[in-house]
Order: structure tokens, then C-alpha cells, then sequence
């Protein structure tokens, strides 16, 4: 069965549940940890996204998100986080997305995961619908299998679910600039255009910090 996608509603009071319960401020637009969680680096101003693939927000953000992921300087990466909500369904579909990243396959055949489970109503949470599907995109299911529940995916999938709670995500997709910053829902193109703002202030306060 389908993991229920997050209203906006339930976007939102999710966001004000987060509000209450961390030392998060509220801006126009966006939300604000205090004190900023670490990155995985420094040098870079990094954007989280978190998301799961039976989410039809996430299938809806997914291309423009890769289309602007494609055009940032160098100075900004993208890091993608599926989130499991302690689901073992949610958990299957971590482990396919880690699995692919692992294999190099994971640029082509990401979008057609959401393609699969949400246009062709294939249900990739089953293991069998699985390896059906990736064997039939020419992947080879014999090293994915080998992938698939190793120590090095179960890891990331623990790191994801702590990342998860760390910034308390109870709806997606969501981001995270910075460790500091977390836009509102809002449809795609608006979005990415609030956390464009928010990058440049990100690179605004790093270079006062240096003066």
C-alpha cells in the first residue's frame, strides 16, 4: 500500500509543531535553527532535501530540483535524503534509492522510480515488484542484491532517519540550507527561488564573518 502523501495543510502544522518544540525562529518564508546544525561540509553551503518516492510533492519537485541542482556554482551541493519515518515500507525504498547511488545508477533511473510507482502504479516498496522492475531497466540485480541491506546502506539509512529527526521532518519534501535555514512549503518555482534567497544570505554571513 501507498505511504499517504502530506498535505500542504500538514505541511504546515508541522512546521509550527517544529516551531514549539526547537530553538527554530520564524521569518517570512522560511524557518531558522538556532543554533545551525552541522554539515557534512563546511566549505560548502549544502542543501538537504528529504523526501520519500510515494510522495507526489516530491515526483512534482523532483525535476526542477534536478534542473537547478545542475546550474549552481560550485560552492553549493545538493545532498538527498529519503526518509524512512521508522516505515519498513519507506525503509525498502531508501535502501533501492542508496543501492542505485552505490551502483552509479541512481541519475538514470531516479526519475522513473516516481515514474514507476506514480504514472504505471508499480509498487516498488515489495521486493519482488522490485528487482522485476530494475531487471527490466538492465540493472544487475545479482550486485544490487548484494547492496541492498549491507552494512554501508543500512548505515546511511540510520544517518538519514538521525538527520530526520535531528531537523524533526514530519513532511516532505522539505529542505535544508545550511543546517540553519528551512523554506515553507510552497509549490516548485517558489521554492527554489526562497532558497536562492536564502543561499545568498548564507554567503552574505560567511563573508562578514570573515572580515
Amino acid at each position: 500500500m501507498y505511504q499517504p502523501m502530506f498535505s500542504f495543510f500538514r505541511r504546515f502544522a508541522a512546521i509550527a509543531a517544529l516551531l514549539l518544540a526547537l530553538p527554530v525562529f520564524a521569518a517570512e518564508g522560511y524557518a531558522v535553527f538556532e543554533p545551525a546544525r552541522p554539515t557534512e561540509n563546511p566549505d560548502k553551503i549544502e542543501v538537504i532535501e528529504f523526501f520519500y518516492y510515494t510522495c507526489s510533492f516530491c515526483k512534482t519537485l523532483n525535476s526542477p530540483l534536478a534542473a537547478w541542482a545542475a546550474k549552481q556554482p560550485k560552492d553549493v551541493v545538493l545532498r538527498r535524503i529519503p526518509v524512512t519515518f521508522g516505515k519498513a515500507a519507506l525503509g525498502n525504498l531508501a535502501r533501492l534509492y542508496y543501492s542505485l547511488e552505490a551502483m552509479g545508477e541512481l541519475d538514470r533511473l531516479d526519475p522513473q522510480i516516481f515514474e514507476a510507482m506514480h504514472e504505471q502504479r508499480i509498487n516498488l516498496i515489495l521486493e519482488q515488484k522490485m528487482f522485476e522492475w530494475l531487471a527490466n531497466k538492465g540493472v544487475n540485480t545479482q550486485k544490487f542484491a548484494g547492496l541492498f541491506k549491507s552494512f554501508g546502506v543500512e548505515s546511511k539509512i540510520r544517518r538519514g532517519d538521525q538527520l530526520e529527526r535531528d531537523y524533526q521532518i514530519n513532511g516532505v519534501p522539505a529542505l535544508v540550507i545550511d543546517g540553519k535555514y528551512m523554506p515553507d512549503p510552497a509549490p516548485p518555482e517558489k521554492l527554489l527561488a526562497v532558497t536562492d534567497q536564502l543561499i545568498a544570505k548564507v554567503r552574505m554571513e560567511r563573508a562578514a564573518k570573515k572580515k
